[in-house]
């Protein structure tokens, strides 16, 4: 049946190995719901009980193809709905996540895929992070996070993480968008065509380039 609060557990868990390999732990879980780690313990058991996760008591969390395939199926609204709205409606990409959240629950698949058809079949959103399709499956090509890329490395950026807004808006300003081509100088400067960029120190970990 549709849960919302079981929807926002499965996509923390996908989020999570999505950008990189390590498994989430129930207190990493716990940490990024904001929730105390007793009720995330039980809420755990629950998923597992239902065929949506696995986990044994102090190891990691991982989706079955059961909480894959669902995980999939809300993240691709809540990605379609803040591609549309940016498209269609103007909206910031630091402003799009709030929105996605609470519209992600409300609309009907027959809509979704009206948003799906009349955007072009995307395969990214805003922010670089790859859309599953209607089947769940996902493209991205190998990738970097910036924290990690090596000084001279060129690439595309990726993706800029969503997570804090005004990071997103630090990017933004510094003139680094989705797309660009760049060249690492160091962790926290970039130079885009001939000009020098420099980055807050907050978002080394929240820019992830071409490899």
């Amino acid at each position: 049946m549709p849960s919302p609060a079981i929807d926002d557990y499965l996509k923390t868990i996908y989020h999570h190995t999505e950008w990189q390999s390590v498994l989430i732990t129930p207190s990493q879980l716990a940490s990024e719901l904001g929730l105390a780690p007793s009720s995330v313990t039980e809420m755990v058991q629950k998923l597992a009980a239902q065929g949506l996760v696995s986990h044994r008591p102090y190891g990691p969390i991982t989706l079955t193809a059961a909480g894959q395939t669902r995980a999939a199926a809300i993240i691709r609204r809540h990605r379609l709905i803040e591609t549309w709205l940016v498209g269609e409606f103007g909206y910031a990409w630091d402003e799009v996540h709030d929105e996605a959240e609470v519209l992600e629950h409300a609309i009907s698949d027959r809509l979704l895929e009206g948003i799906d058809q009349r955007l072009g079949r995307p395969r990214f959103d805003p922010h670089g992070d790859a859309i599953p399709d209607a089947s769940g499956h996902t493209q991205r090509e190998p990738f970097v996070l910036l924290a990690a890329a090596a000084p001279g490395h060129v690439g595309r950026v990726l993706r800029v993480s969503d997570r804090d807004p005004e990071v997103l808006r630090a990017v933004e300003a510094a003139g680094v968008t989705v797309g660009a081509e760049v060249r690492v100088v160091d962790a926290a400067t970039l130079r885009i065509a001939d000009a020098k960029v420099q980055l807050p120190a907050d978002a080394v970990g929240a820019v992830w380039l071409s490899a």
